[in-house]
């Protein structure tokens, strides 16, 4: 039995930092599975795999304490995530709507265990997933677009432009100005080619 691999991703559980991805790259490779690892942590398969594959890369991660989920699983995560994604980065206003209701057309009355182990898969919560891609938009809009930061916060459903700039702050440890001024020194650069 082969498993159809072409757009084929599969999370794993428990994988949380630098380290766990190396050993997930090293089983990986010893068992001769040509793959990627995602930015999100999903293995990509570049091509099918047999249930005896499966089988051995299941019983290889437990020995290191992570575990491969099953399709089902790693389908919901992969929709979640793209589903954040694609909310935050491609839509020019961020619709007013709740992201756990967004999820829950998903999962439906499982909410809460698919959003445990998205945490377990990710190593950070839904919220904080969703606050990362808010604030790699406003990195964005600042760099790339001519748009003032109160739009940006309300582009992105800020509560206000101060919100958004505690909130940057707390995630970058940088200002949105420290951004304004990346871009001006970008575009100095542009000038001088």
């Amino acid at each position: 039995m082969s498993v159809d691999a072409v757009s084929k991703k599969i999370y794993v559980k428990y994988m949380v930092c630098l380290r766990d991805k190396m050993i997930l790259n090293s089983v990986l490779n010893q068992q001769g599975i040509k793959c990627t690892i995602s930015a999100h942590g999903a293995i990509e398969l570049f091509e099918g795999i047999s249930a005896e594959q499966i089988y051995d890369l299941k019983m290889d991660l437990i020995k290191h304490g992570l575990i491969l989920l099953d399709d089902e699983n790693s389908l919901l995560i992969d929709k979640i995530i793209n589903t954040i994604i694609e909310t935050i980065h491609y839509t020019d206003k961020l619709p007013k709507i709740n992201f756990s209701d967004l999820i829950s057309t998903f999962t439906g009355s499982e909410q809460e265990s698919i959003l445990k182990i998205f945490s377990d898969v990710m190593g950070m919560s839904v919220l904080h997933f969703i606050i990362i891609n808010k604030i790699e938009r406003v990195k964005e809009l600042l760099l790339y677009e001519d748009i003032p930061l109160k739009e940006i916060a309300e582009l992105l459903n800020y509560k206000n432009k101060h919100y958004l700039i505690a909130q940057f702050k707390k995630v970058t440890g940088l200002t949105p100005s420290y951004y304004m001024k990346l871009k001006e020194e970008r575009l100095k650069l542009l000038k001088t080619d």
